[in-house]
């Protein structure tokens, strides 16, 4: 900061000079004291001056409104929005979400750092703060093939950039407690800022190893044990509400006075429709503070704790030399947003922006379905019995079972029947190495046609469940043809598609329009294609392909048993 600059500051903060804006008549939430204050903020060059009796160039008066700070989400994948951080932040920011810390580990394995710095080179298209964590575990095993390897010297190319803060989410937990050498030299490069964990059910000596080796965050707690034990190591806890995984009411619990300091608020994947309908941070907000959390303790879970764990200087408070990020609310019960400032500039009213997203899709990040020419014959399971494993859905959960079921065989291959056993077939898509992993599954319930995404977590290669071959084949061909996306087809024909042209996983349309298509396609898979109503089809169809997620799964290179963490074969012996 310049000398005049700061001596500008101190006029205004005393009152010699008019600032450039005051809110007037607040009610002021301060999150150092617990207090609410009654009085004014005056803002300058984007900064809050002083806090008190004031007046401005431009005076708004809020009317005795609550003053928040700008709430921070603490971990979040931008790309599970199917949107762009552009087109992302036009539907958080008008919900008092100012900044964001974002893992853009999806991105990352389809395009390596290509990916991680579009995703910063679009976030300056918007107010939005974005601030980078580098993923760490790109691929995230070694049982797929995803479109980048990023090892610690790749991602020393990124480290130093102004937005990246840390390194992501350390999924390779026994990597860290078996001292792996290449996690042992990403663990050193994010020791330099702060590295976020992924370690759900670790306990005793294995769990000091984990933090010994400099991670400080964990969002995967599954019970309140889990919680305590890791506040008892000096980790910090982020209360995790998305669209799949919802910890929040659960772990809330384990808030109490003495500890509030070390929690945070995340929302890790949320998809449009959730994004839409129910909010970001302040969602979280709301069921803190159903659950019995102090709606000032509640506020300051999603602003000072998370600008402190993150080391966001002058975020989270409304104090002079703060950002002036700000939220107003109608009340602390209902908890209604009718104004956001970023920077001391109004940006959101009444959940809508005011500001415009420039569209920025280079064409570096599209056209990345690159696989060969499929033909039925390489969609065939030979078949050594009529026994064969069968991944099992569970209702609403990602959690699949392993079972054995007899199935019908004709010339020595599966053959489909009327029973609900179905066809997943993975399709390596970014290095056209033609890879193809086929498996069976079951309570699906799909029948005459397929569905089938490039969104398939982690390494997003194209993933397909149908009941007959052709109509699998024309889901590929689609998803080919539209560069990536997610596609209906039906008796040989392409009912619907989605194409998400960015990295096959994103798209600079608004949120909006992509909820609305994706709406439409989830009803033409209930009514239409006859698809179980207890699950969310694609969402449900993303995750299959995962080989970190109990029991069996499907990678491009075959099936997998994740709890004896090795490949499995599809046909048993007699």
């Amino acid at each position: 900061m310049l000398k005049e600059d700061l001596k500008n500051l101190i006029r205004k903060s005393n009152g010699r000079e008019d600032s450039e804006l005051v809110l007037k008549n607040c009610n002021i939430i301060d999150v150092f004291t617990s207090e609410i204050i009654k009085g004014d903020v005056a803002i300058e060059k984007g900064k809050i001056v002083g806090i008190g009796e004031y007046t401005g160039k431009k005076e708004i008066d809020l009317e005795g409104k609550y003053l928040a700070p700008g709430f921070i989400d603490s971990h979040v994948h931008i790309e599970s929005s199917m949107s762009t951080p552009s087109q992302f932040a036009r539907i958080i920011v008008p919900r008092g979400v100012t900044t964001i810390i974002a893992d853009p580990h999806e991105i990352g394995n389809v395009k390596g750092l290509e990916g991680i710095r579009y995703i910063i080179e679009d976030s300056k298209n918007s107010p939005l703060d974005v601030y980078i964590m580098l993923p760490s575990c790109v691929p995230a095993t070694s049982f797929e093939n995803s479109g980048a390897i990023l090892e610690a010297e790749d991602l020393k190319e990124l480290i130093e950039e102004e937005k990246v803060i840390g390194l992501g989410e350390m999924m390779n937990y026994p990597g860290v407690i078996n001292g792996d050498d290449k996690v042992i030299e990403k663990l050193i490069l994010g020791r330099k800022k702060i590295i976020d964990g992924h370690g759900p059910m670790i306990d005793g000596k294995d769990l000091n190893a984990y933090a010994v080796s400099g991670i400080k965050t964990e969002h995967e707690c599954s019970t309140v044990e889990e919680v305590k034990s890791r506040l008892r190591l000096g980790m910090y806890i982020l209360l995790r509400e998305g669209s799949a995984a919802r910890n929040l009411a659960a772990l809330i619990k384990a808030v109490n006075k003495d500890n509030l300091r070390r929690f945070l608020f995340c929302t890790d994947d949320k998809h449009p429709e959730d994004l839409i309908r129910e909010g970001s941070i302040d969602f979280n907000i709301k069921l803190a503070i159903k659950e019995g959390i102090n709606p000032i303790d509640a506020i300051r879970i999603a602003t000072l704790n998370a600008a402190e764990c993150y080391g966001l200087r002058n975020k989270g408070a409304i104090a002079p030399g703060y950002d002036g990020d700000l939220v107003v609310i109608d009340d602390l019960e209902a908890f209604n947003i009718e104004k956001v400032f970023k920077n001391g500039k109004l940006v959101g009213e009444h959940y809508k922006p005011l500001f415009q997203s420039d569209i920025y899709t280079p064409d570096y990040m599209k056209n990345t379905v690159n696989i060969g020419k499929i033909e039925l014959k390489d969609i065939q399971i030979p078949m050594r019995s009529n026994k064969a494993h069968v991944i099992s859905l569970r209702e609403n959960s990602i959690v699949t079972e392993k079972v054995i079921r007899e199935v019908k065989v004709k010339d020595g291959y599966f053959s489909y029947s009327n029973e609900d056993i179905l066809k997943v077939v993975v399709v390596e898509r970014h290095k056209k190495t033609g890879n193809i992993g086929v498996g069976l599954i079951e309570n699906f319930k799909l029948k005459e046609g397929a569905i089938g995404s490039t969104i398939a977590h982690d390494s997003h290669n194209i993933i397909v469940i149908g009941d007959n071959d052709r109509d699998i084949l024309l889901a590929i061909e689609e998803l080919e043809r539209i560069g990536g996306g997610i596609t209906i087809v039906s008796n040989e024909k392409v009912i619907k598609s989605l194409p998400l042209e960015i990295g096959g996983i994103m798209t600079s349309r608004p949120v909006e329009e992509t909820n609305n298509i994706l709406k439409e396609m989830i009803e033409i898979s209930y009514e239409e294609l006859k698809i179980n109503k207890d699950i969310d089809p694609f969402m449900t169809l993303s995750f299959m392909a995962l080989p970190v997620i109990p029991k069996l799964k499907i990678t491009d290179m075959g099936l997998f048993d994740v709890e004896s963490f090795q490949f499995a074969q599809v046909s048993l012996d007699n």
